[in-house]
């Protein structure tokens, strides 16, 4: 990625000076979201070591394999919950959408955190259903590219099956 590349998490910055210093340059996140957006990203740009890393020991797999169909495709925190630098814990629930044998989905999860030694850890996460609207051909895309869906995502992936 180049220094201006946006980052996948869809803040507008650039990876740069966005996640890329919590996935590849070992800083711990500053927040929960902080953290909840690394993860994120660590998943689109397929950096299982840091997702390893980032995991809390407790509910932590041995190991993590990645499907090689999935495409991350966009990023949207709903709503956070404590998380702060001075907090011990936090919740995040997004809506993430995705590609998966030509299909464009959606997972909403409401995710919990705990900071521990300076370091904020994913703990577990609680699938919610996800929203039913669908976003509408000139509609800006859920992904955070700033052009319309039908310019960008929409073309990329069938959508999921009614």
């Amino acid at each position: 990625m180049s220094e201006t590349e946006p980052c996948p998490c869809g803040s507008g910055q650039a990876y740069a000076r966005c996640c890329c210093p919590f996935v590849e340059g070992g800083e711990p996140a500053p927040t929960a979201e902080a953290l909840m957006r690394s993860r994120y990203t660590a998943y689109a740009r397929r950096q299982v070591p840091y997702l390893l890393a980032s995991w809390h020991p407790s509910t932590r797999p041995a190991r993590l394999e990645l499907e090689e169909e999935l495409r991350w495709q966009g990023l949207t925190v709903l709503a956070t919950a404590k998380g702060g630098p001075a907090d011990v814990d936090g919740i995040v629930e997004f809506e993430a959408v995705f590609a998966f044998q030509g299909h464009q989905q959606r997972l909403r999860e409401r995710s919990r955190f705990v900071h521990e030694a300076g370091q904020w850890f994913y703990v577990e996460g609680v699938e919610l259903p996800a929203t039913s609207a669908k976003t509408g051909r000139n509609e800006p895309c859920p992904c955070g590219s700033g052009k319309k869906h039908k310019k960008c995502c929409l073309g990329k992936a069938d959508p999921p099956a009614a």
